[in-house]
């Protein structure tokens, strides 16, 4: 373990093994950091944080902080933040809220680029890419392999899809689906995520099959979106991939104005 003599830590953190610590840093009391983990200088650990192994935070990152919410009144909510990921300069997260279930999630191996801000009661699964300057609102649910581009504002309560790409300075209001590139202001579905799909390995089979429901959903005449649905799920052969794009409509269709996560806002408030 190498701590850097400058740095402040309060003696009921909980340290693991192999962690580095920078001059300068601050290690608040509630605080866990798991095996291997290195923080740089000038960083600060605060709220009910824990961070599993291996993960890099850099200079100026401030993780764990209150939540930025007017409905916050300094319940003890908590961060939790699994391994391998990287927090650059400057980045901040904050912990949950007890309305929106006491808890800010973050997966494995995620990337969170300068500047970027993560709300409280955010869920981020696992190979996130967070760019420069990426806001997200609260209540927000990033999924896996998920890429968000620098400067992008993310509305609350919004979901975005698995393996989708939102495009630089877009404004996000509406959930994003899985597969998909959205850009512009207002945000538009604009194709498929043909190079993400490839890099990840998905077969031409698949990527042909979310092309054609894509096709379907964006670029015909028919308005009704139910009717395109479950002609998409009385395929003979449906693919898992439409499967996915299918349950993420249904599911968008039950929340408000677009927003899935709208849908939740009740049954957290009647928990807390």
């Amino acid at each position: 373990m190498k701590i850097h003599s400058t740095a402040i830590i309060h003696p009921k953190a909980e340290i693991g093994k192999n962690v580095e610590i920078g001059p300068l840093s601050v290690i608040d009391k509630n605080v866990r950091i798991g095996d291997g983990n290195i923080i740089k200088n000038n960083v600060t650990i605060t709220g009910n944080t824990t961070l599993a192994g291996n993960n890099v935070i850099f200079p100026n990152a401030i993780v764990g902080s209150e939540p930025q919410d007017l409905k916050y009144y300094g319940e003890q909510t908590k961060l939790i933040i699994g391994s391998n990921n990287v927090i650059r300069e400057c980045v901040t997260i904050n912990t949950g809220t007890e309305v929106g279930g006491g808890e800010t999630l973050i997966g494995n191996n995620n990337l969170f680029m300068s500047c970027s801000h993560i709300a409280h009661d955010c869920i981020i699964e696992d190979n996130v890419l967070i760019a420069n300057g990426v806001l997200l609102g609260g209540h927000i649910k990033i999924e896996r392999y998920a890429k968000l581009m620098g400067l992008a504002g993310i509305h609350p309560f919004v979901t975005i899809g698995q393996h989708s790409y939102v495009g630089g300075l877009t404004r996000i209001v509406q959930d994003v689906p899985p597969y998909m590139i959205v850009e512009g202001n207002p945000a538009k579905v604009r194709k498929v995520n043909t190079i993400g799909l490839e890099r990840a390995g998905f077969s031409q089979d698949s990527i042909n099959a979310i092309k054609e429901a894509f096709k379907q959903l964006f670029r015909t005449k028919t308005l009704n979106r139910n009717q395109i649905l479950s002609e998409l799920e009385s395929q003979e052969h449906l693919r898992p991939e439409v499967k996915v794009l299918i349950d993420f409509f249904r599911n968008v269709d039950k929340g408000k104005l677009g927003r899935y996560r709208e849908s939740l806002r009740s049954a957290l408030t009647n928990n807390s």
